[in-house]
């Protein structure tokens, strides 16, 4: 059987590819296709090692071009769908590739897998997609009130997805995880950012008083609950996956800085982001009942191997810093 994953040469897509083809045999799978139009934060060297696997094919392109996800599509059993454009910030500064990508082309990614006859078709979301929650947390049949033109497209692609199986019975299934963490993320992002700033001096910038909460999810974790998912997930259901640790920002930082060996003196307190969502909690216990999903890395033992992985791979992160400073 075949599969398909989009955005495989990103952060997420990458890792689960690779943890996927530790299950491929026992699923069944002997043909994936890993998809990305390798922009700025998809790298080809993400797939280093899942591209040494005869089982795969690269394959260049965006989910925007019918005539790529048509032909890819036709005849595959499965999609795992992470291609999405996903810094909130590139969101506020230049909204409409949000719009196109996670909008437009989930709705092509769609409409290739209604034609192509998919059987499991897995799209990969957010807890933004929420809003922000000042106690409690969400269950998956919360109303969506996202505040961000990025929280707003992936709403717009997840309606769009489970529109296509309530209209076409498409076996749609929809995971909203938590704010994800772990090696190869691009250095946009909070701790990636923290800890390269902080390997190079540099200040940290953060948001207004730094009291904002968010849950934190280990990418292998993650991956682990999309498998759950893609395998034994119910169509036309929604997934939360999170990793149960909150922290506000400040606290976060305070934990990186020791790990790096600096102190408070390099926080630089910056105006707060538009439209900024005080918290995310996300309630997980649909996907623990139903399919087993339990995280496994501890956030001190994730954060501290995180912070270690960019201290010893500064050849992967140091181009990067330096096209986007």
């Amino acid at each position: 059987m075949r599969v398909v994953i989009t955005g495989a040469a990103g952060f997420i897509g990458s890792r689960f590819t690779e943890l996927f083809l530790e299950q491929a045999e026992r699923l069944d799978y002997d043909e994936i296709v890993v998809l990305d139009a390798l922009t700025y934060s998809g790298r080809r060297e993400n797939m280093t090692q899942a591209l040494l696997d005869s089982r795969v094919r690269f394959v260049q392109g965006s989910i925007l071009d019918g005539d790529i996800t048509d032909d890819l599509l036709r005849g595959a059993h499965a999609v795992v769908h992470f291609a999405a454009e996903s810094h909130v910030d590139r969101s506020i500064t230049g909204a409409r590739p949000f719009y196109e990508t996670n909008v437009l082309g989930t709705q092509q990614l769609l409409e290739s897998a209604r034609r192509g006859h998919v059987e499991r078709f897995v799209h990969i979301s957010t807890d933004e997609v929420y809003g922000t929650i000042a106690e409690g947390s969400w269950r998956e049949d919360h109303l969506l009130e996202p505040n961000s033109p990025y929280s707003s497209s992936k709403a717009g692609s997840d309606l769009a997805a489970l529109a296509y199986h309530r209209t076409f019975a498409l076996p749609v299934m929809v995971t909203r995880c938590s704010n994800n963490y772990g090696p190869r993320q691009y250095p946009e992002k909070l701790i990636p950012l923290f800890v390269t700033n902080l390997s190079d001096g540099r200040n940290v910038p953060l948001y207004g008083d730094g009291l904002n909460v968010r849950d934190w999810l280990h990418v292998d974790d993650h991956c682990q609950g999309i498998l759950l998912v893609l395998e034994n997930g119910r169509a036309g259901e929604i997934y939360n996956i999170g990793g149960g640790t909150e922290l506000t920002n400040e606290e976060l930082t305070h934990r990186l800085l020791k790990l790096c060996g600096s102190d408070e003196s390099k926080i630089e307190p910056v105006a707060d982001r538009l439209g900024h969502d005080r918290r995310y909690s996300v309630d997980c216990s649909k996907i623990r009942e139903e399919l087993g999903y339990e995280p496994r890395v501890s956030f001190e033992e994730g954060l501290a191997a995180t912070v270690k992985w960019y201290h010893d791979n500064e050849e992967w992160w140091r181009p990067l810093k330096e096209e986007n400073p």
